[in-house]
């Protein structure tokens, strides 16, 4: 398989896509695709929070399918960007295909203090937070099987998995820069 020049950023909720995208971004001079901000901004044109949003998407998959497809369009026209999205790496297999981990705990403490994220998740407590990245990502996996029959918790379906509980978004992006730049050269 020819590889492209893109970077395929999955993973778990909060685990830092956004941030370390950002600083890959900056420091490879690429661009971006962001699958979540589009489906975010879907829900708030509904008026649904995300998991709202989510249980729809379950129930109308011809919506999850032309996110999908979106994306997929975006990296035949383009190169030299990044693509956050989480089934990035299956609509661009041709990417560099990384997936990033998190604790749980960590990941609802980094998602309750972001204020990027309230205005389509809007919770009192850490540990509603918490229930609700549990109840997404069991929603998104069997989304994601029956549409699609894939696992994005595969770990075989990427060429790199960081576990970034206890990394800075910086130190994660130096980690998947090294990686990527190896892999082009391979």
């Amino acid at each position: 398989m020819e590889k492209r020049h893109i970077i395929a950023l999955s993973g778990d909720l909060a685990s830092g896509k956004g941030t370390t995208s950002k600083i890959l971004m900056q420091e490879l001079n690429y661009g971006i695709y962001r699958n979540g901000e589009y489906v975010r901004k879907l829900a708030r044109e509904k008026g649904w929070d995300i998991t709202s949003f989510n249980e729809f998407l379950k129930d109308h998959p011809e919506i999850d399918q032309q996110i999908e497809k979106s994306a997929a369009e975006y990296g035949k026209d383009h190169d030299n960007f990044i693509i956050d999205a989480r089934l990035g790496w299956y609509v661009i297999p041709e990417s560099f295909k990384v997936y990033l981990k998190v604790d749980i705990d960590v990941a609802a403490k980094r998602a309750f203090n972001d204020p990027n994220r309230k205005s389509s998740e809007n919770f009192e407590t850490v540990e509603e937070q918490k229930e609700d990245i549990l109840k997404r990502y069991k929603m998104e996996n069997e989304r994601y099987w029956n549409l699609y029959k894939v696992r994005k918790d595969d770990m075989s379906n990427y060429d790199l998995v960081i576990d970034t509980t206890n990394l800075t978004a910086q130190e994660t992006a130096d980690i998947i820069k090294d990686a990527y730049l190896k892999w082009l050269e391979e």
